[in-house]
């Protein structure tokens, strides 16, 4: 499901307080945890994830790991309460993982659930936390896009050609699959980034316009 752009899968349960969901697995006595697309966004790009060890009894609402950007640090809350028995040392290596694929290959730990049905009363579908969800979008200004940028430019009152020159500049710094969002107020953004991209052979993502701004996510290719 689609809450203002941001994507919410509906197979999983959220805890809405703490920015977090729960895989209950078919089984019912196992479940993968991880933090929502809101926290990834309120956190910023992440540079430090810490994980409680494997063995690890954790009481629901207590912390599971922390996570690290430049512009902030916080506790992740688990959603239900277990024991550690696997925890995903990928988003170790990259921390970015949890920005990127959230509900995929940036989960967090592996549980073995201490009491399945008590543990179920605390976490809602996201039919049933829909509005909730919309009002910690709109509340913390989140805006999400098809890739997590690394990498910001807002480039307001500038001509498209020198905002290109700019963008051509940081490309030739930055890592091969990097994303940048860039932000443009031109009304000829739009059509001068595609021919941009069609030249270049760098990826244009996604164009979105807001208002009287442009908002485009690109990769780099090469």
């Amino acid at each position: 499901m689609k809450i203002n752009h941001c994507i919410f899968p509906e197979n999983i349960l959220y805890d809405t307080e703490n920015f977090v969901w729960a895989d209950i697995q078919n089984d019912k006595r196992k479940a993968i945890i991880g933090i929502t697309s809101i926290l990834g966004h309120i956190s910023g790009k992440l540079s430090v994830i810490k994980l409680n060890p494997v063995g690890s009894y954790i009481k629901r609402g207590k912390s599971c790991g922390t996570v690290e950007s430049p512009k902030y640090f916080g506790v992740v809350r688990a959603p239900i309460s277990g024991t550690i028995i696997e925890t995903n040392k990928a988003i170790i290596n990259q921390p970015k993982l949890a920005n990127d694929l959230p509900y995929t290959e940036g989960w967090f730990a592996k549980l073995e659930i201490s009491n399945i049905e008590e543990e179920l009363k605390n976490l809602q579908t996201i039919d049933s936390c829909y509005e909730k969800m919309l009002a910690l979008i709109q509340n913390h200004h989140i805006v999400c896009f098809s890739a997590f940028p690394d990498y910001e430019m807002f480039q307001i009152g500038v001509e498209c050609a020198a905002t290109l020159a700019k963008l051509d500049e940081l490309l030739e710094k930055i890592t091969i699959g990097s994303v940048v969002h860039l932000v443009s107020d031109d009304m000829t953004a739009d059509l001068e980034m595609i021919r941009w991209s069609e030249q270049t052979g760098q990826s244009l993502l996604e164009t979105r316009r807001e208002g009287n701004l442009f908002h485009f996510i690109v990769r780099k290719m090469k």
